[in-house]
């Protein structure tokens, strides 16, 4: 069977920090569900600037890649998948232009609007697929996040709990049919049962797309909240341990694990179920607060940068997505990649 490698990976963060007083010290900031674990604020994360799309952040994430790979290498991958949230606009997905703006021209483009926070590691899958079943060489993955400094800056928006968790930012993933970083093993759950749990609110009832005064916000309630913590407390561990067991190590022997950054209680609740130290489990929150589908990467990338991983490591991906209707993991055995850099 073909091998695929995670050959790389970069980030990129908007503009300045924007520190939590942005929120907390704006006028009316008062939400019941301020104390929800949930929802305990981050220092820092950062926000798009008004004309920044997420093309062109994930143009900017894949600079690295430029610089360490060679232009013509980046243009000639045959696959491009990307990932958005939020969209820019109706209808266009991001990958087109991406692949424009970059000068790509893949024989596979697909915009992959599902898997949320862990859609990294399902384009990880989905890219391996492909890499393994067809005569592509080559994938580019990105992930997107700009809803931070868009949807929960809005001036009613602003004022509740969930406000102060998102930040912004892009990431990205490159990989090739070479034994590089193989990746070796990827387990994805897609559960139904909690499909459309997770949902928008606008009070006066319209739809987004009619005109109107009220601002789009998630509908978190107190039920929902709590169910969103059961099911994301036990999901990553169950997704990660089921990997561990399909490539015959246990979860204590993981070098890296590299999850998406919801909140601290999550993080702190997995790298314990799984009996891993906190060092092993790098922790981009309290910088970049949740940064939804885009964390996974950004924080592998940092992990490389700063020499906690090192050639040979076993880093697993892991995350949940929405409220729990996705969740998956994803072993990489790592090569080395940038980590001197």
């Amino acid at each position: 069977m073909t091998t695929v490698s995670l050959t790389d990976v970069a980030g990129y963060l908007p503009g300045k920090p924007v520190p939590a007083e942005f929120y907390t010290e704006y006028a009316d900031a008062e939400d019941r569900l301020r104390d929800s674990p949930m929802f305990r604020i981050p220092p820092l994360r950062h926000h798009v600037s008004a004309d920044e799309t997420n093309v062109d952040m994930i143009e900017r994430a894949v600079q690295p890649l430029v610089e360490r790979h060679g232009r013509e290498e980046v243009r000639a991958v045959d696959v491009l998948l990307t990932h958005s949230q939020l969209p820019d606009i109706p209808f266009v997905g991001a990958g087109t232009e991406v692949a424009r703006r970059l000068g790509l021209k893949p024989q596979w483009l697909i915009d992959v609007a599902s898997a949320g926070c862990a859609s990294f590691i399902q384009m990880i899958e989905l890219a391996r697929t492909i890499l393994t079943t067809t005569d592509a060489k080559t994938a580019l993955i990105c992930n997107a996040q700009s809803a931070a400094g868009q949807l929960f800056t809005q001036s009613d928006v602003r004022r509740l709990a969930q406000a102060a968790i998102p930040g912004d930012g892009a990431g990205v993933g490159y990989l090739t049919t070479s034994a590089d970083a193989p990746v070796l093993d990827v387990v994805t759950r897609h559960i139904g049962d909690h499909g459309g749990d997770m949902t928008a609110v606008l009070d006066d009832g319209r739809k987004y797309w009619e005109p109107g005064e009220s601002q789009l916000r998630i509908g978190f309630t107190e039920s929902g909240i709590a169910r969103v913590m059961e099911r994301g407390n036990r999901l990553v561990p169950e997704v990660v341990t089921d990997l561990c067991r399909r490539i015959e190590v246990r979860t204590a022997e993981i070098d890296l694990l590299v999850t998406n950054q919801p909140n601290r209680t999550f993080l702190q609740n997995w790298r314990d179920s799984l009996g891993l130290p906190k060092d092993r489990h790098p922790d981009t929150f309290d910088s970049c607060g949740n940064l939804f589908g885009a964390a996974i990467p950004i924080t592998l990338d940092r992990s490389i940068r700063s020499g906690a991983v090192r050639g040979g490591d076993l880093v697993v991906l892991g995350g949940f997505a929405h409220a729990g209707d996705f969740a998956g993991a994803a072993a990489i055995r790592w090569g080395g990649g940038h980590s001197t850099l």
